[in-house]
């Protein structure tokens, strides 16, 4: 094997990795645990476990004992394994899979294992119990190398294996979009098998409380609902019952992890406002608000709202054993502070300069409080913003700088920064994203974020507790997209907190991936395969009208992408793609990649290409204008659950650009659009949003040639009866032009209303007339 080299730091190198699973051998071969293990050295010869195989604990071992049963249940439901458990006094000398705590394991670090492979069978070793959990994970994946079931050969090996970091964590907001309490174990499931450790859980914000708290029952009755827009829209909402809480943590604690609680204060309050109004500065009941954003509202800070806040926190403590409560501190605009006499008064008195420092009084009472309890305050890098509370630590989210100024102060420190490890951000510009934030994070740059930013030093390091991903749930509406979303990038994430650093090689992670995309295939769960999927982008050939040029790309360069061009899916023996085709218009190209041993890597994607649609662009295909950024994928209503129909929109200025569009046959332009809500909370930002005058009540599309600013080419009004979650189509006569030319269009619609949207523009040739999409 031309590529074999000597295991560096007990681990096997990318390169070998690549080769076994893309360079003609199949994927089974390359040990294919996420996240990699500290150390890892594998040996020649195999063990092969089949159903006679049993797993062996010693007597009253329990946490060996849960850690087989999670094991066996794993294998029962991914591999078709019936393997049974036997407590025995003679476990250690057994053969088979024998599972043990271990005061004298040669592995120190908590939360590590030792597992052994030989001839034999499997041996799991650790210190505490968690390690053995991690072992047992280890183990599942070992046995399950691929997509088969039955009796599996694993190699003969030695893993000594401990996490990087202590915090490993995954956010879920669960208060703009609610999970039910299924699918909230269903993902602590998984996150168990990447060996992440902390579930950070949003509860509340401006748009739904929703943690039951019996002495405040109001929070839930009036908090936890909103009135979505749209016409018939019907409320929205739901809440956790204390019982379910409590049943959630538990199930959590028996993977190993911690559930870490946020409610937010002292900003994105209005849910709980609009429940309690005397909590609020301006004594108003508002409703729940419906916007996305930075809401105005803010807790008071007289001592009934600290006192209300203190009540609402022993509730939260009872139901939650974390060391840490999370209390937000983000996006607290200090509109209303400002302008209350009360509030200024009571600034007065306790001698507080500003806002600013208001906020860090105010935080510093919740982190008091909290600890009387023995319990941390942890919040946004924002309460660093007037004087960071001493007792509190920071989640660093804008970027990296307030993890380095915390850790610089001596404050704990978690890295979660936007946007890289926001998991509403889309993972690729296609066209069958669904919903989400248009910041592309692509699985390697997910998998490339390191922990420690380099400005720290070897001391201040020490302060890094760890990294987390936050899936924010404003545009992921329902369970299917949660996990389109989190996976596979949460596999990234793992082995950037779990792999020490030197050993995390993203050829050798992308090596391990179809493993573990035949496991969700098992589980039922609804990964992306967005960096392998094939993109197509076709070009006409010059001078010749039906010929053109089809080019195909995947976002990670691995394995082969193979096509067809008959209909048929693709499969192992179709047709190399080498370079770009050329083809006779129409035609419709089936195409996705594969792995060396025939394993796809994506489902197959369709496009048909016609003179048509190489005159059809969505609006997934379309650019920001200049100054803009269509910054947001929206479906047509804010709680629709649908994939799609989705729109890239600037809610800022509604405009767009479509580029390189060929003009010589057009005679008609036709726009598909949509009326959207535009519930967007932008606080000081709301002046920015950008008007144009119109001509007609519900104002135009104004489409002008090469730039926003050039000619005019056509003015198309807009529909009446614009409503939220109508769509509609515009069309006009297009004047002969020649070549190839970017297309702005800009809406002209009111900014208090509305919001016009952009799905699809097509321009219409002789030819083609009646067949637009």
């Amino acid at each position: 094997m031309p590529f074999a080299r000597p295991l560096c730091n007990g681990v096997q190198g990318a390169a070998l990795a690549w080769l076994l699973a893309f360079g003609g051998a199949a994927h089974a071969a390359t040990p294919a645990i996420i996240p990699l293990p500290a150390q890892m050295k594998v040996e020649q010869g195999s063990y092969t476990v089949t159903n006679v195989v049993a797993i062996h604990v010693g007597p009253g071992d329990r946490p060996a004992a849960d850690a087989a049963r999670y094991l066996a249940e794993l294998l029962g439901r991914t591999r078709g394994l019936s393997l049974t458990v036997i407590e025995d006094a003679a476990a250690t000398s057994r053969g088979g899979i024998v599972i043990r705590s271990d005061a004298a394991a040669s592995v120190t670090q908590a939360e590590g294992y030792v597992l052994d492979v030989d001839a034999r069978g499997m041996n799991i070793r650790a210190r505490d119990a968690a390690g053995l959990f991690y072992g047992a994970i280890s183990a599942w994946q070992l046995l399950t190398p691929d997509g088969a079931q039955g009796a599996v050969a694993v190699p003969y090996m030695h893993v000594a294996d401990w996490p990087r970091f202590a915090w490993r964590g995954f956010m879920l907001d669960s208060a703009r979009h609610f999970q039910s309490p299924d699918e909230v174990r269903r993902l602590l499931d998984v996150m168990a098998q990447h060996k992440l450790n902390v579930f950070h859980w949003h509860l509340t914000d401006d748009q739904g409380w929703r943690l039951e708290i019996r002495r405040y029952p109001q929070l839930t009755q009036i908090g936890a609902w909103r009135q979505p827009p749209g016409e018939g829209a019907k409320p929205y909402g739901g809440y956790y019952t204390q019982a379910e809480v409590k049943d959630i943590v538990a199930y959590a604690a028996t993977r190993h992890i911690t559930v870490v609680p946020e409610i937010d204060m002292p900003g994105h309050a209005q849910a709980a406002v609009a429940s309690y109004p005397d909590v609020g500065v301006t004594g108003e009941r508002p409703a729940v608000s419906i916007d996305w954003g930075v809401n105005p509202y803010l807790f008071n800070v007289d001592e009934h709202s600290i006192t209300f806040l203190h009540n609402v926190l022993d509730e939260v403590m009872e139901l939650f054993p974390s060391t840490y409560i999370h209390v937000g501190g983000d996006e607290a605009i200090k509109n209303q502070w400002q302008a209350s006499a009360a509030v200024q008064a009571r600034m007065h008195a306790l001698g507080i300069k500003d806002e600013n420092a208001l906020q860090s009084w105010f935080i510093e009472r919740m982190g008091q409080y909290l600890a009387q309890h023995g319990r941390r305050l942890i919040g946004w890098d924002e309460i660093l913003e007037g004087g960071v509370p001493p007792s509190a630590s920071v989640m660093s989210w804008r970027g990296t700088q307030g993890a380095i100024d915390a850790a610089r102060l001596g404050h704990d420190v978690v890295l979660s920064p936007a946007p890289t490890l926001y998991l509403d951000n889309l993972q690729s510009a296609r066209s069958d994203e669904p919903a989400g934030r248009v910041s592309f994070q692509t699985l390697a740059s997910v998998y490339r974020f390191e922990a420690v930013p380099a400005e720290l030093s070897a001391e201040q390091a020490k302060h890094v507790l760890g990294a987390q991903a936050n899936l924010w749930t404003e545009y992921v509406t329902a369970p299917w997209q949660v996990e389109h979303m989190a996976f596979p990038r949460l596999d990234a994430l793992a082995e950037a907190v779990w792999t020490p650093v030197n050993e995390r090689h993203f050829d050798d992670f992308v090596a391990r991936l179809p493993a573990q995309f035949d496991r969700y295939q098992r589980l039922g769960i609804t990964y992306a395969d967005s960096a392998f999927a094939v993109d197509m982008q076709a070009q006409r050939s010059a001078g010749a009208g039906n010929k053109a040029v089809v080019s195909l790309v995947t976002q990670v360069p691995s394995g082969t992408i193979r096509y067809t061009t008959d209909g048929s899916l693709p499969v192992a023996g179709s047709a190399m793609y080498r370079e770009p085709i050329k083809v006779t218009l129409p035609v419709t190209i089936n195409a996705t990649s594969f792995a060396a041993d025939g394993h796809a890597l994506a489902r197959a994607r369709t496009h048909r290409f016609d003179a048509q649609t190489l005159a059809s662009i969505d609006s997934s295909a379309m650019e920001a204008c200049p100054k803009g950024g269509l910054g947001l994928r929206v479906r047509l209503l804010p709680d629709a659950t649908d994939p799609a129909p989705v729109y890239n929109v600037d809610i800022m200025d509604s405009c767009w650009i479509v580029p390189k569009v060929a003009l010589d046959d057009a005679s008609a332009i036709v726009i598909d659009g949509a009326w959207l809500a535009r519930n967007y909370g932008l606080a000081g930002d709301a002046s920015k949003v950008v008007s144009r005058a119109a001509h007609t009540p519900l104002g135009e599309f104004e489409v002008h040639l090469d730039r926003c600013d050039g000619p005019l080419m056509v003015s198309l009004p807009l529909p009446a009866a614009a409503a939220p979650g109508r769509t509609f189509r515009v069309d006009g006569t297009w004047l002969a032009l020649t070549g190839t030319h970017d297309v702005c269009v800009l809406s002209t619609a009111p900014i208090h209303g509305p919001l016009s949207a952009v799905g699809r523009v097509s321009f219409i040739s002789p030819a083609t007339a009646g067949a637009t999409p």
